[in-house]
């Protein structure tokens, strides 16, 4: 923990940034105060920090401010996770206990395609010939079955020293080495003795896990991005630095918490799903304000669509998720990685998301994405392929004149050459049947992903209330509430940049795992008890590092889990414990509350079967401030406009006149009969005809349905 001398004070002028990475643009939002000052740029592939720097200028004069009176620096980016679906990370080398080199390409017995003889499973991160051994051993209950050593390890370091193309990065991962990591870290030392420039990663620290497959590609996936993030957050921190920045600078990682940059360096794969945490945690504070108890949360971007259940007010969360699906986007597909995140299903739909015509001549739709290199054919930066944007704009829902991103004029007229290309001369139609088909596909591949998420979690999505943001989920979602048969939605204000918004509602958090057997039957509540105050000080650590400090230990909320099961069972299912330390009514304590729980999930306990625990979790997190209810309103104050425009309405199959409105002209109260478009300056909200919007007192849209018979 940081010494009270060397922790820097937050500076209190109330102006915050948070930045969002995405695949087609990045979004910029300054706080000052209670004022919001936002803005899209495209994203800058190559050196991403300069797309972020060009949006916070645009930002800092927005607001008339200086960039020095800025107290914190919040980001998010999807750099980790492009790397390793594109495989672009560093020269990696992997090294394990001798006899299991080829875990992690052997994988596990499941088939994401049980009857599918010529299955191909996704490749291994690492090959074969950048994967060592070492003749070690661990027992599963940390004790030592062969002696690690140094001599063959001193041996290997030589040899991978040689290597004409030097590795840029090492893996770690030794058997059961969650239960006891010396092997592990005399080999790092040795390593970083001989070879001081190189970046290691250790398993016990990066997913300290039983199932081998997962904390080896896990291990495997940090040491692979390392060094392309140290070096990307280097340069970040410092032209902020040369910029005038003299603020702390925070990652927002998979599980929707803020850890500090350092942290963020040394384990980069916690930040692969970043920018899709921050927009789970601004629709749960949502949810929050408006007592909802069952939220979807809808983000669609540029290049992904992205679906959260939010229960209780707090999103879903998981210790293991898949990144890079390669089937179709089916589970099992793709490369699972062993940390706390959010969970949540993402799809290749986007507003960037290319159209095209298959051999059966059925119109598909992603998962390419034109992203902002080259773009939508729209954007005239050189793209030519139809996309869900070139649809959009073809059918009226996208004016040019009231499109929000910086430095894009769009040109209606390539996306008709696009869509005309593409789509409409492959089926012989016209070309606004072409986008009306592209938007169709689109909006289906999201419900139909929606359902299939809720089916999995076991829940009825009809009975939620949607929450939608990003860029394009606005302009999709009424269409959506349709298909899934939901009622209400909710679409905040600065929708279009809601998961940057995210970021600056999330709590400094860090949620610490460790895999420990042990039978409830044969309960040892004092090994237990040291464990749970081992990971409770290791998540406390990371919390005041990140915080630098400024909240006292009293105040940070601890939420502890145990990851339990029948004997027999193959997964587990997590179970919260209270904040007390067990005694020897430990084991009646978990039976119940085990039971309790799988009843929940499952309908009914199972008696008479031997109960045991796998795992245990510690979440340590700042104090959250406190949430200003919202009582709903339902106006009658209709209002109405002279601005129309014939648009396409799928509800009613056809093209009928639809009102036009700014959304900052609108107050609370009003209410809005569809058709209606409603414009703003990051995003557009289609209001369909079945369907009514009243503006809340916090500016937020409520959508209700006034016809629920048409879907």
């Amino acid at each position: 923990m940081l010494p009270k001398e060397t922790r820097r004070p937050m500076t209190h002028n109330g102006i915050r940034i948070g930045a969002d990475v995405g695949g087609t643009f990045t979004d910029i939002v300054l706080e000052k105060g209670t004022e919001l000052f936002s803005t899209k740029v495209l994203t800058t592939y190559e050196s991403p920090e300069i797309g972020i720097l060009e949006g916070i200028e645009n930002v800092i004069e927005m607001s008339k401010t200086r960039l020095s009176e800025v107290d914190s620096f919040i980001h998010g980016t999807t750099l980790a996770t492009n790397a390793l679906i594109a495989r672009t990370g560093a020269k990696t080398a992997f090294v394990t206990t001798k006899g299991f080199r080829d875990t992690i390409e052997m994988r596990t017995e499941s088939r994401f395609e049980q009857y599918n003889l010529n299955l191909e499973l996704p490749k291994p991160l690492i090959e074969r010939k950048d994967r060592y051994v070492l003749s070690e051993r661990i027992s599963s209950d940390g004790s030592v079955l062969l002696p690690f050593d140094e001599t063959e390890a001193g041996n290997l370091i030589e040899l991978l020293s040689e290597k004409k193309d030097p590795y840029e990065s090492i893996a770690i991962g030794f058997i059961h080495s969650y239960m006891n990591n010396e092997h592990e870290s005399i080999f790092r030392e040795m390593i970083l003795k001989e070879l001081p420039g190189i970046k290691v990663s250790i398993s016990s620290e990066v997913s300290p896990q039983m199932r081998e497959f997962e904390r080896f590609n896990t291990v495997c996936a940090n040491s692979y991005v390392q060094p392309m993030m140290a070096s990307y957050l280097e340069r970040l921190k410092s032209k902020l630095t040369d910029a005038g920045a003299n603020c702390d600078i925070h990652l927002i990682h998979s599980g929707g918490g803020l850890i500090s940059i350092e942290s963020a360096i040394k384990f980069p794969v916690r930040l692969i799903e970043s920018g899709p945490a921050g927009g789970a945690i601004f629709a749960a504070e949502i949810a929050d304000r408006y007592g909802i108890d069952a939220a979807l949360s809808y983000d669609m971007g540029g290049t992904t669509a992205k679906i959260c259940l939010i229960d209780n007010q707090a999103p879903r969360s998981a210790k293991t998720f898949e990144v890079a699906r390669t089937h179709r986007f089916t589970k099992g597909s793709g490369m699972p990685i062993s940390i706390p995140v959010i969970e949540m299903i993402e799809i290749g739909a986007g507003g960037g998301s290319i159209a095209s015509v298959d051999d059966l001549k059925q119109i598909r739709v992603g998962p390419l994405s034109a992203g902002s290199e080259p773009g939508p054919a729209a954007y005239g930066l050189g793209g030519s392929l139809a996309t869900v944007t070139d649809a959009n704009i073809l059918l009226g829902r996208i004016s040019p004149e009231t499109f929000g991103a910086e430095d894009i004029d769009l040109l209606p007229e390539e996306s008709k050459k696009a869509l005309s290309n593409d789509v409409a001369k492959i089926l012989e139609t016209t070309v606004e049947n072409a986008a009306i088909g592209v938007i169709e596909v689109v909006d289906e591949n999201m419900a139909n992903a929606a359902r299939v998420h809720a089916v999995e979690n076991g829940r009825d999505v009809s009975k939620y209330t949607m929450i939608a943001f990003g860029g394009a989920a606005p302009l999709h979602a009424s269409r959506l509430c349709n298909k899934l048969e939901i009622d209400k939605l909710l679409v905040p204000p600065d929708a279009g940049v809601g998961s940057a918004i995210g970021f600056l509602r999330t709590p400094f958090s860090y949620e610490a795992l460790r895999s420990f057997y042990i039978s409830v039957e044969n309960f040892d509540h004092k090994s237990v008890n040291k464990l749970l105050d081992d990971l409770t000080s290791e998540a406390t650590e990371f919390v005041m590092e990140a915080s630098n400090g400024n909240y006292p230990e009293e105040s940070l909320e601890v939420e502890r889990c145990a990851f339990m099961r029948y004997s027999g069972q193959g997964w587990e299912i997590t179970v919260p414990l209270e904040n007390t330390k067990f005694d020897n009514f430990g084991i009646e304590l978990l039976n119940n509350k085990f039971e309790k729980t799988y009843e929940e999930h499952f309908g009914r306990a199972i008696e008479g079967l031997p109960i045991e625990v796998v795992g245990w979790s510690v979440k340590v997190t700042s104090p959250k401030p406190t949430i200003q209810k919202i009582v709903p309103l339902d106006s009658e104050n209709i209002v109405t406009t002279d601005i129309k425009r014939t648009i396409y309405d799928p509800v009613e199959s056809s093209e009928i006149q639809t009102s036009i409105f700014d959304r900052e002209k609108l107050n609370p109260g009003d209410c809005i009969i569809g058709p209606a478009i409603i414009f703003e300056s990051q995003t557009t909200t289609w209001i369909s005809s079945s369907s009514k919007a009243t503006v809340q007192n916090d500016a937020c849209l409520l959508i209700l349905k006034t016809d629920t018979d048409k879907t």
